[in-house]
């Protein structure tokens, strides 16, 4: 039996009690899909799941729609009540947008410049508030792709929530587009759009 619950919109610990109530439901061998819209419900429902002894796997559907799949084996009981249910921490800051158009920090030595992104893109990982949203064009869309030194950086902030977004234009331009490795591709209404409605704006 496959069974499917639209937890879109919900904030924790609802995804995951949601997801309790129905994998009781189910017998070993079913499987019951979670469809979400942030990484920080992914996390917590990758939790849960393992903790419950399920085969889980997490897709990225698209910007705003994540499905987390459970593999249902024998219920455990570890789990008893909602409070007992963790939840990860959204760190990032709404509206807070850092545009990197360059894949070097500053002007002068290139070799500089790019030792200074690369450090810019590590300290970015250790603030308390993180940003909403990254935006790469330009040179900036090497970054986010096969070869680039930032790559783990950047795949850490992605696990939390943070949205990295590669202009295609640029992708294409580089002869970049089969190395994306990290977050999506946007384009130059997208762009406009975020930052037109970023509360702050940080371009190193």
């Amino acid at each position: 039996m496959n069974k499917t619950i639209d937890c879109r919109g919900m904030a924790c610990p609802l995804p995951v009690v949601n997801a309790k109530k129905a994998s009781e439901e189910l017998s070993s061998g079913d499987i019951l899909t979670v469809v979400v819209d942030n990484e920080i419900a992914v996390q917590n429902l990758t939790r849960f799941g393992e903790h419950k002894g399920f085969t889980v796997t997490a897709e990225k559907k698209s910007d705003s729609e994540y499905a987390v799949t459970m593999n249902i084996g024998e219920i455990k009981s570890s789990v008893n009540n909602d409070e007992n249910i963790e939840c990860a921490v959204d760190s990032r800051s709404k509206g807070m947008v850092v545009v990197l158009s360059a894949n070097t920090m500053g002007t002068g030595d290139e070799k500089l410049g790019a030792a200074l992104m690369k450090a810019f893109v590590f300290a970015l990982t250790k603030q308390d508030k993180l940003p909403d949203t990254v935006l790469c064009y330009n040179s900036g869309a090497y970054l986010s792709c096969e070869g680039s030194d930032s790559l783990e950086d950047f795949k850490l902030l992605e696990s939390e929530g943070v949205n990295i977004l590669t202009c295609g234009t640029c992708l294409d331009f580089y002869g970049l587009k089969e190395k994306l490795a990290v977050g999506s591709v946007t384009n130059m209404y997208d762009i406009v759009e975020t930052l037109e409605n970023a509360s702050k704006i940080i371009k190193p």
